[in-house]
């Protein structure tokens, strides 16, 4: 169980002007963030909640309190963060993480940012890597030239919360012709009953850089609802290449509405790692704006969803330039009464000649109770484009279970197996450790023993 931390400051549930004002001045922001969270809040008024997706109508906006600052500094040593959020974060893997030297790691609990450490050998190569609202501070004309660019305050009504409340999140900035040796990585944790979490992650990767990012979220679970609306904006430069990791295992009383988009210049890549399993309801499409010729993407996405979960995920590409390409493997799992659903979107525009895109979706249900479906939307403006699809919705072979079991396994094993050679693709893009968790926890839904 998560343990109680003491709370510096807290706002009111709920949504008013003098809320943004409270959160701008706590934070000590510089005007024209605050006019942007003020702009924010007059769209998140005057625009409705989506008219598709999951069913947000139980969700009580008025009763979610949108800033939680904990009573801890962002440190840079370990032992410095207060024991009780140690231990909260201890069991996501942060002290091994740094013990196996990553590159950086950044911690939030609840709306701040409670521990941040960037290696000495980054900082030396002109890698720029903090928490988003210190970055607002030090580097106000950098971080105001992109900031809500990609996702405008605007575009949607969640984004439009997301402008007025934000708090946390990562900045880093690639120079030139850099290679990260090793990934960056940042951890969100949610650990107060009725809350929202708002992160802002925000990567600016320059000509001829890579960089590869791995986003870690999970929560406590509460009998009130929490929700989760963050922002992730992307540039990739051109000739740069960004692989992007999500493991997002919310709680179930998490209603998840994230919103992420990438822009990708001349001859840079995106690339897609991401696997959404916890929430009651997720909204969550990340988006690849191919705007430089030979701007590529690749997706490999898995959605898990079990009993009393609503997952609706999926991919969208826009292809804007000539010789772009994109690649989408996406595949789901339901069981126990779940229901995942695909929503996709290819959109090749006239301009984007000679363009490429080969979409694959795969549902499994495990049982006769659960629920799949797959809408792939695809918009070809142009003759001269190479578009291909597939897609599959099916249950697990009874005729696999019972081979399976013949060979001295329990039906539980045989089917914690198949699901684990269905996952395969998206496993092995994992790094090792979050490899091994993702096979826990499907091993935990299945009452499995093996491995």
């Amino acid at each position: 169980m998560t343990k109680n931390f003491n709370v510096i400051l807290k706002t009111e549930p709920g949504l008013s002007r003098k809320i943004i004002e409270e959160i701008s001045q706590a934070k000590d922001e510089p005007s024209w963030m605050k006019e942007l969270r003020i702009k924010s809040l007059e769209y998140f008024m005057n625009r409705p909640n989506p008219t598709f997706g999951v069913d947000i109508s139980p969700l009580d906006l008025n009763s979610i309190v949108n800033y939680v600052r904990p009573g801890a500094q962002n440190e840079r040593s370990w032992e410095d963060v207060p024991e009780d959020i140690r231990e909260n974060f201890e069991k996501l893997g942060i002290p091994e993480a740094e013990r196996k030297a990553l590159s950086g790691v950044g911690a939030q609990y609840d709306s701040e940012v409670v521990y941040h450490n960037m290696k000495e050998s980054l900082s030396k190569l002109g890698v720029i890597f903090l928490e988003m609202g210190m970055a607002v501070k030090t580097y106000p004309d950098l971080v105001k030239k992109y900031f809500m660019k990609l996702i405008p305050p605007n575009d949607h009504k969640f984004a439009a919360l997301h402008g007025a409340v934000w708090s946390g999140g990562t900045f880093i900035y690639v120079p030139p012709n850099v290679k990260v040796p090793m990934p960056i990585q940042s951890y969100y944790l949610m650990g107060s009953p009725g809350m929202g979490q708002f992160e802002h992650t925000l990567i600016v990767v320059d000509k001829g850089a890579t960089l590869e990012f791995i986003e870690g979220c999970s929560g406590q679970n509460y009998s009130v609802s929490n929700m989760h609306a963050g922002a992730v904006e992307i540039y990739v430069g051109e000739g740069s290449t960004v692989k992007f990791s999500t493991i997002e295992n919310w709680a179930k009383n998490t209603y998840n509405l994230n919103t992420k988009r990438a822009s990708v210049d001349k001859d840079g890549t995106i690339i897609w790692i991401s696997g959404t399993m916890g929430s009651a309801k997720t909204m969550l499409y990340p988006s690849s704006i191919l705007k430089g010729k030979g701007a590529r993407t690749e997706y490999t996405t898995i959605t898990y969803a079990g009993p009393g979960q609503h997952l609706d995920t999926g991919t969208k590409v826009f292809h804007f330039a000539p010789y772009t390409s994109s690649k989408v493997d996406s595949r789901s799992i339901s069981f126990g009464g779940g229901y995942a659903f695909y929503r996709g979107l290819v959109r090749v525009s006239e301009s984007a000649v000679h363009s490429k895109s080969s979409v694959d979706c795969s549902a499994l249900m495990v049982d006769d109770i659960s629920k799949s479906d797959t809408l792939p939307i695809i918009e070809v403006m142009n003759n001269e484009s190479e578009i291909g699809h597939e897609a599959y919705v099916g249950k697990i072979n009874e005729d696999q279970i019972y081979y399976l079991m013949s060979r001295g396994l329990s039906e539980e094993d045989a089917r914690a197996l198949i699901v684990r050679g269905f996952l395969e693709p998206f496993i092995k893009q994992l790094p090792f450790e979050y490899a091994v968790e993702f096979n826990r926890l499907i091993d935990m839904h299945f009452n499995s023993k093996i491995g």
